[in-house]
C-alpha cells in the first residue's frame, strides 16, 4: 500500500466539470486543461499517488432527481431510475477518464457502484480494495458519485466525497483537494453578492458561525450544496489526523497544478480541526 503521506485525494466537482443548469451537457475544454495541469503536477511530483473523484453534475443528478433515487427505491419504476442513473454517471467518467488518458495519466476507471453498500444511506462498503491495489500498480484510480444498493432503502446515492471519506478510512491521505467553480467558502454566494469575502480557514466554529451563509449549489444536486460539503470536509479532518481538506477553483488556469505542487500556497479555504 501507498504511504500515507504520498497519497492525495482529488475531486473534480460536477459544477466544474459540467454545466449543471443543462442537462448532460460537459465541458470539455474545461476537462482537459485540468487532466493537463494534474498530469503537469504528477510530473513535478512524481512521488505524488493520486486519487481522482468527481461528481456527476448534469449527469446523474439530473436522472437521480427524477426519480428520487437517493432517498430510496422500490417500485419497477424506481429501479428503472436506480439503472439510468448509473449509466448517466458513468458516461460522464468515461469523458473524465479519456481526457486524463490523453493527457498521458495512466487513469483506471472505477465503478464504485459494484461495491458499495447501504445502510438507510450511509455507506457500509466500498471500493476501498481495488483502489489501493491499483495504486500499489502505480495506476491512477478515477472513481465518482454512484448509485448503490441499500439494505433499508433498496437503493440509493454515494457521492463522492461520501466515497472518498470511506476510502480514507482504507487509505489515508495527505490532502484531500476539492476543486469546483467557487474559490473555497465565501461570507455569501460570490455569484450573488460580489463583496462576500473568502474564508482562508474553516474549522467546526467558524462552520456553526457561517452555516446560514451556505447555501446549495447551483444546478440540481442531489448530494447536498456548500455547506453539506464543508461539512463533510470537517468530518474528514476530524477523523484523521493531519489531514488537510482545500476547497478551491479549477476554473483559473494554473490553479489546479499550483495546489497539488504547492500544498502551503494559499489557495481556495483549508479545512482543518
Amino acid at each position: 500500500m501507498a504511504q500515507a503521506q504520498e497519497v492525495v485525494y482529488l475531486k473534480l466537482g460536477g459544477s466544474l466539470i459540467t454545466d449543471k443548469r443543462r442537462t448532460e451537457c460537459p465541458r470539455p475544454t474545461v476537462i482537459a486543461r485540468l487532466a493537463r495541469e494534474i498530469a503537469a503536477a504528477r510530473r513535478a511530483r512524481p512521488s505524488m499517488q493520486l486519487v481522482i473523484g468527481h461528481g456527476s453534475g448534469s449527469f446523474g443528478h439530473v436522472t437521480a432527481s427524477r426519480y428520487g433515487t437517493r432517498a430510496g427505491v422500490e417500485t419497477p419504476e424506481q429501479w428503472y431510475g436506480f439503472a439510468a442513473t448509473g449509466d448517466a454517471a458513468a458516461r460522464l467518467n468515461r469523458i473524465v477518464t479519456a481526457a486524463l488518458l490523453d493527457a498521458g495519466l495512466p487513469a483506471w476507471s472505477i465503478q464504485p457502484g459494484v461495491a458499495l453498500r447501504g445502510i438507510d444511506g450511509a455507506l457500509r462498503d466500498g471500493p476501498h480494495a481495488t483502489v489501493a491495489a491499483a495504486l500499489a500498480r502505480e495506476l491512477i484510480p478515477v472513481i465518482y458519485g454512484d448509485v448503490m444498493l441499500d439494505d433499508v432503502r433498496g437503493g440509493s446515492i454515494a457521492g463522492t466525497e461520501e466515497i472518498f471519506a470511506w476510502l480514507l478510512e482504507h487509505i489515508p491521505p495527505r490532502r484531500v483537494l476539492l476543486v469546483g467553480e467557487v474559490d473555497g467558502i465565501y461570507t455569501a454566494d460570490p455569484q450573488l453578492t460580489p463583496d462576500a469575502e473568502r474564508i482562508p480557514i474553516i474549522t467546526p466554529s467558524i462552520l456553526a458561525e457561517m452555516a446560514h451563509a451556505l447555501g446549495g449549489s447551483h444546478g440540481v444536486d442531489v448530494t447536498g450544496g456548500m455547506q453539506a460539503k464543508a461539512g463533510q470536509a470537517l468530518a474528514m479532518v476530524e477523523r484523521i489526523q493531519g489531514l488537510e481538506v482545500r476547497i478551491l477553483s479549477g476554473l483559473t488556469p494554473g490553479r489546479l497544478e499550483e495546489a497539488l505542487t504547492k500544498p502551503d500556497a494559499p489557495i481556495g479555504t483549508r479545512v482543518t480541526a
